[in-house]
């Protein structure tokens, strides 16, 4: 596959969403620009990993820049859901974020899951890169945490998935429940 490097800036909508059923989801990571819209296959834990370290980003920004502009970690749900088609242009295998003062712009660097590749091949990864506003991924955060929280429910003593009955589970001393 040949490597392909996107630039979505600015980014008019960001959002992560998922399709299934809990335990089943396939997690989706898409952003919108002008004249293109790019989707990408994301796991949870990358999405909940991704929404703590926005979260960080926004308090230290914070700290730093005493003046800088307010911005908002609002959003709507029904603003939030994926666009058709969802033809995911990789998996991702790395989230970076950084922030450009000068624009006062965040960046969303997602690269692909290196698959069968050398050490010399992995500059040749495709990578997308979402300039964001600030309020753009502080609501793509607290939209994550949110979308995250609604998968299985888990046990309260180890936070792991409750296992539907008849699948193995710990907490059933590796017995199977009958249904």
């Amino acid at each position: 596959m040949s490597r392909i490097n996107v630039d979505i800036n600015p980014v008019i909508k960001i959002t992560v969403d998922a399709i299934g059923q809990p335990g089943e989801r396939v997690f989706y990571l898409q952003g919108k620009g002008q004249d293109q819209e790019i989707t990408l296959l994301v796991e949870k834990f990358q999405i909940q990993t991704l929404a703590l370290a926005i979260e960080n980003l926004m308090s230290e920004l914070r700290e730093k820049i005493s003046d800088m502009a307010e911005a908002s970690p609002n959003y709507r749900e029904d603003e939030m859901v994926l666009e058709p088609p969802l033809d995911p242009l990789f998996r991702v295998g790395e989230l970076s974020l950084g922030y450009d003062p000068d624009q006062d712009m965040l960046i969303l660097i997602a690269k692909e899951v290196p698959v069968d590749i050398t050490n010399s091949e992995k500059d040749e990864l495709s990578e997308v890169r979402f300039w964001c506003t600030r309020s753009q991924l502080w609501a793509l955060a607290r939209w994550g945490i949110e979308l995250a929280s609604r998968g299985r429910p888990v046990w309260p003593s180890t936070g792991e998935p409750i296992l539907p009955p008849g699948e193995f589970s710990p907490k059933n001393n590796g017995h199977k429940t009958t249904p």
